[in-house]
């Protein structure tokens, strides 16, 4: 199987998009202009763009995709566990590490979080400080602001 990769132009940047016809296995921001392949014929990938626009456009909360995430497996618990976190919802960096079992984790929780490689689908940026902070996030703080706001409904739109 195939391993085929697009670009979708989000409002937050460009998401190199890599999966095959059975799974997604990574997105992540890239400062980079791409244009997107016209070549691409895996249905997750063209799925997971589509189900991408709608929740860019405020019409999808939760995501229907198969995930094929590749790291440890600790990495793939944190993951797993950053699913279950709700849409327009947040999380400390310490509920999650009682959420998998080990409050003394945290730092290892953290470190799984920073290596998310299917960013907005497995919601790291739900994942916020003790003191609600914005700590971290691999695609820029600024995303993760506009993220929670986005899900929160008090994302402001332009006027310009």
């Amino acid at each position: 199987m195939s391993i085929e990769t697009t670009y979708y132009s989000s409002p937050i940047g460009t998401l190199e998009i890599t999966g095959d016809e059975k799974s997604i296995h990574s997105i992540y921001f890239i400062d980079d202009e791409h244009s997107t392949p016209e070549n691409i014929s895996s249905r997750e990938i063209k799925n997971c763009v589509l189900q991408l626009e709608e929740y860019f456009s405020g019409n999808r909360k939760e995501f229907e995709l198969t995930l094929a995430p590749k790291g440890t497996k600790f990495q793939g618990k944190v993951w797993n566990e950053l699913l279950r976190v709700p849409f327009g919802k947040t999380r400390s960096y310490l509920e999650q590490s009682k959420a998998l079992g080990d409050i003394k984790a945290i730092r290892a929780v953290a470190s799984a979080n920073g290596k998310n490689p299917i960013s907005i689908i497995i919601p790291c940026h739900r994942i916020i400080g003790s003191d609600g902070s914005l700590t971290g996030y691999a695609g820029g703080v600024w995303r993760k602001k506009w993220l929670l706001e986005h899900e929160n409904g008090t994302k402001q739109q332009s006027l310009f």
